[in-house]
């Protein structure tokens, strides 16, 4: 009797285990259903194709479902229209140019004033024969 609850226990975990392989490998296909991604059909067949290449493929596969959404695409942008960033860039350069502007009205005026004097470092007396110079001097 034994016998036939341990052959129906390995049955049971062996189908278990397979439709769990199976199962866990459509996860990338899920998340790129969820996320309406364009390319669900060829993530659904790579996760097949891993299946027979002992899941080196899973985790790119991962990684390409999770990568797209469909509100910001791909994630490289930041879901402005590129004119939005054009007029940005103008006011950024027209206020860089106002300030150029400034730097140079504010450099004609001082330039007749000469700058203050720069004091002389003091000269080191030279170190006595057979001793060591303190650090930071040359030899």
């Amino acid at each position: 009797m034994l016998d036939y609850i341990a052959l129906g226990l390995l049955f049971f975990v062996g189908i278990v285990l397979f439709y769990g392989i199976i199962a866990l490998h459509d996860i990338p296909y899920e998340i790129a259903v969820h996320r309406n991604h364009p390319h669900q059909d060829a993530i659904h067949a790579t996760g097949w194709v891993s299946l027979f290449t002992l899941h080196v493929l899973w985790p790119f596969l991962w990684i390409w479902a999770t990568l797209y959404r469909e509100d910001r695409g791909w994630g490289f942008s930041d879901g402005k229209s590129p004119k939005n960033h054009v007029a940005h860039l103008e006011q950024q350069v027209g206020e860089l140019q106002q300030r150029v502007a400034q730097l140079e009205a504010g450099q004609d005026k001082t330039a007749n004033v000469a700058p203050p004097p720069v004091a002389a470092p003091e000269p080191v007396p030279p170190a006595a024969p057979g001793t060591t110079p303190p650090a930071g001097e040359g030899v």
